[in-house]
């Protein structure tokens, strides 16, 4: 099972999670030429896409769905709801809607050899879910687009091999920066992103011995930086209530422009 960030962060998204037969992508939330870049720097072509798996209908996360409809024909899966929005994206172009399939929190389903658990999360969507990926006994996840977590989060995150996780935010440079009140207001709500801080906090809960690779994604482009998420982060874990420190742990920022390292389960 293998597990890379083609793209991550406030202007696109656009995760990989494969086994030796079966590429899903994440989101799509970049130009298809980039993600055909990037698969094909794994040793994967756009044709071979078993799957995309979406977590909302934002722009950063769909922009290139409509090309990778037409060229492949992939199943697109996402909540009804979510669905139901995207097919309203003029930006998409014309593309088979029978290529959408409907599917529900907590209801898991097969793509290919992979199991996926979609999970709901709090954002300003209509029915937005982050995903934990199953391939035997082995699971990564991507959580990202949360304004908060909570128990039923921290649940579906357990026992993981390897997560990307929102670290989107530092809370200072947000409200000292240019955005317009309304936006800071909807960044730092329950149905915004998470801080630097909060993503920390939420590893503290779900940290374990077995945990190979920490990626932290999502980042803001105006309102962090790499070097200031991953110090933040490393501190709430070595400083939080939790047996472990940060040095115990593989952890990486995963960028906006390139591919993450190639995590193998």
């Amino acid at each position: 099972m293998r597990l890379v960030s083609i793209a991550s962060g406030s202007s696109g998204n656009c995760i990989y999670v494969g086994s030796e037969t079966t590429h899903i992508l994440v989101d799509a939330g970049i130009s298809n030429k980039r993600i055909e870049q990037g698969l094909n720097e794994i040793g994967v072509k756009g044709s071979e896409l078993t799957g995309i798996v979406i977590t909302h209908e934002h722009s950063d996360h769909t922009k290139g769905l409509g090309v990778l409809a037409r060229k492949y024909g992939v199943p697109i899966y996402g909540t009804s709801e979510t669905l139901e929005e995207i097919s309203k994206q003029k930006y998409l172009g014309e593309y088979p809607r029978e290529l959408f399939c409907a599917i529900r929190p907590d209801v898991d389903f097969n793509v290919g050899d992979l199991e996926v658990k979609p999970f709901s999360i709090d954002h300003d969507a209509v029915k937005p879910v982050a995903y934990r990926i199953q391939h035997g006994r082995k699971s990564v996840a991507v959580a990202t687009d949360m304004g908060h977590y909570d128990q039923y989060i921290i649940e579906h995150l357990q026992g993981l091999d390897a997560v990307l996780i929102e670290s989107n935010h530092d809370v200072n440079m947000l409200q000292a920066g240019p955005y317009p009140y309304y936006l800071k207001r909807r960044i730092l709500g329950d149905h915004g992103h998470l801080s630097n801080e909060n993503a920390g906090r939420l590893l503290c809960c779900i940290l374990h011995e077995n945990l190979k690779k920490i990626l932290l994604g999502h980042l803001s482009k105006e309102n962090n930086y790499e070097e200031l998420a991953y110090e933040t982060v490393r501190l709430e874990i070595t400083e939080g209530d939790n047996p472990f420190k940060a040095s115990d742990f593989s952890i990486a920022v995963a960028k906006r422009d390139q591919m993450s390292e190639i995590i193998t389960i």
